[in-house]
């Protein structure tokens, strides 16, 4: 017998201890079942990659490099057929042999397949424009996603720019099919989906998004190359795209738009209570009810004013309706220059770099960049957005700033957003999911309540960690934790209680964390696109949840950096199964002491 040191994993959790083995140990062979699930995980990995192409060359697999999603009504038909058939195959597989993680990823597949099949059911896929998230802003914006490096992704490209024509009648045909079924967004919002579209046909040749490609060509790039791609890539713009982003804007301004609901919640829609409930599951992982998440967000709406409130006083205005109008009209807190938000950006997240290992064992290998919104997106990019990086950190995780109308950008809340978007937010929890040893589709989850949870707990945590110390920043921060509280208010409003949008504004006016253009962007944003902003909150406070018991449970056996690697280490999951897995965590903590960080 020979005594070595060996790693022990503990639900995500790497301890090490002395243990006594034989000389000549070799690990126990996969079982049947084991070697079922990993083929089985592997083909239905596959199958996603292929089916959806944008998402193959984002995280760097570039087989698919030449072709988009395919969009039509009949495709949707023969996915609910394969989708129908992996789950069959995925319900049959027995339990044994199989490893916690393994049994893990085999109940979270099995929803999300259900997940899918529901959707085809509810003919989700019927309706895919709208002003915030429409497939024809998708195609634009994933543009900057594309590398740029070969003459094959050119080519791939090209491609694609030929392909896009068909793409458009595929949404053209599927929004003919909603309208038929009565499933279609406010006429108001597709108003503004005609003129996107009109917008992003409108420029020409190489000033067009679909055109930019063509603008840069790498240094390796024979000359002759470089002009050949080019004028095929230009040519293929302004001859087929934006023809056919014209066309799109055509039909919407002509035949859809006219025919959209003039009520704003989902509830009208056929099954429409279905439906919201439906997206509440989806896009939170809970079965919280409505009614419930209108309380939580009023209760928090409430809470967080309080806090904003006793801000107010302490830089002697008398209550918070004073404090917001000074903020409003006091200069020194906006920027005045594109690059000064930038440096603000890059030096918030140097200053939380060195801090990082005090709350973190495991973190993550990939670089994180500032870099500012593309100028043909300013006008409708977010403030600022995180771009995961590919998994073998060849393109680096990125913060998009929009610093365009620059003078109109708070300084105050950047810090927070910073936080948010990048460490210990986005950046931090994608880019570890990306490198642990789990199947890829759990590499890859983009579970909303958990992802958005997560970076609004990552800005309350750098609060805790005494960030924030200036009490403008700490002001920028609760703006925006009321922002997400408020989302759990107006999304049920509109589609729960049926407000219309003028309550909703009344609402927000009321309790506002935004400029008045931003809250009404805002609006529009809950009303076309149900139960998505929810996540945030409902997310940040069961990671809140979950640290509280854990500490209630563990007490002086709690360890914080444990518990945030516990939270990570299983990437993206639903809340449920995050909660079930963080109580076998709390329980074999109990038994064996080994609750402190590596």
């Amino acid at each position: 017998m020979q005594t070595v040191a060996r790693a022990i994993t503990l639900c995500g959790l790497v301890t090490f201890s002395l243990v006594a083995l034989p000389a000549r140990a070799t690990p126990a062979p996969p079982s049947a079942n084991s070697k079922a699930l990993q083929q089985l995980l592997a083909a239905e990995w596959e199958y996603q990659l292929k089916e959806a192409p944008e998402t193959a060359t984002t995280i760097g697999d570039y087989r698919y490099n030449d072709r988009w999603t395919d969009y039509s009504p009949a495709h949707a038909a023969a996915q609910r057929t394969v989708l129908q058939d992996f789950l069959d195959r995925f319900q049959q597989l027995g339990l044994s042999g199989l490893s916690e993680q393994e049994q893990l990823s085999q109940k979270m597949m099995i929803r999300q397949l259900q997940d899918e099949l529901t959707s085809i059911r509810l003919k989700n896929y019927e309706m895919p424009l709208d002003q915030i998230n429409g497939v024809h802003l998708q195609l634009a914006e994933f543009v900057s996603a594309v590398p740029f490096d070969s003459t094959q992704h050119y080519q791939g490209y090209l491609k694609r720019l030929h392909a896009l024509p068909n793409a458009i009648d595929q949404l053209i045909a599927a929004s003919r099919l909603g309208l038929a079924d009565k499933l279609v967004q406010p006429k108001y919002l597709l108003e503004k989906v005609a003129t996107q579209a009109d917008e992003i046909a409108a420029p020409a040749g190489i000033a067009n998004v679909f055109g930019q490609p063509a603008a840069h060509f790498p240094t390796s790039m024979p000359a002759a190359e470089q002009q050949r791609l080019r004028k095929a890539i230009l040519d293929a713009v302004d001859q087929e795209v934006r023809p056919a982003y014209r066309k799109l804007a055509r039909f919407v301004a002509n035949d859809y738009a006219p025919h959209g609901r003039t009520q704003e919640g989902i509830w009208a829609l056929p099954d429409g209570d279905e439906r919201y409930r439906f997206a509440i599951h989806a896009q939170t992982t809970t079965d919280l009810s409505p009614a419930q998440i209108h309380q939580i967000g009023l209760d928090e709406v409430a809470r967080i004013e309080g806090q904003m409130l006793k801000i107010a006083r302490s830089l002697g205005y008398q209550d918070l309706a004073s404090l917001r109008a000074a903020v409003a009209k006091n200069p020194k807190l906006y920027a005045t220059s594109r690059e000064q938000i930038l440096d603000r950006y890059r030096g918030y997240i140097a200053g939380m770099q060195p801090e990082l290992p005090k709350l973190f064992g495991r973190l993550p290998a990939s670089k994180l960049e500032v870099v500012p919104t593309e100028a043909y997106r300013e006008q409708n990019a977010p403030f600022a957005e995180y771009r995961q990086g590919t998994p073998d950190g060849s393109r680096p995780g990125q913060v998009v700033v929009d610093t365009g109308d620059y003078a109109k950008r708070a300084l105050y809340t950047i810090e927070d957003t910073a936080y948010h978007e990048g460490i210990p937010g986005h950046h931090l929890q994608i880019a570890i999911a990306q490198t642990l040893p789990l199947p890829p589709f759990r590499q890859q989850a983009q579970y909303n309540a958990y992802v958005e949870g997560w970076a609004l707990y990552a800005e309350r945590l750098a609060g805790e960690m005494g960030f924030y110390r200036d009490p403008y920043s700490r002001y920028g921060h609760l703006v925006e934790e009321l922002l997400r509280a408020d989302r759990l208010v107006l999304d049920t409003g509109v589609h729960y209680l049926h407000w219309n949008r003028q309550q909703m504004l009344a609402f927000f006016r009321a309790h506002p964390a935004e400029d008045e253009a931003s809250i009404q962007a805002e609006v529009d944003r809950y009303v076309a696109w149900p139960a998505q902003a929810l996540g945030y909150k409902l997310g940040q406070l069961k990671f809140l949840a979950l640290r509280a018991r854990a500490q209630r449970e563990l007490g002086a056996k709690f360890d914080l950096r444990a518990f945030h690697d516990e939270m990570l280490g299983g990437g993206a999951m639903p809340l449920d199964l995050l909660d079930a897995r963080t109580d076998a965590w709390i329980a074999t903590a109990k038994k064996t002491g080994m609750a402190a960080a590596p």
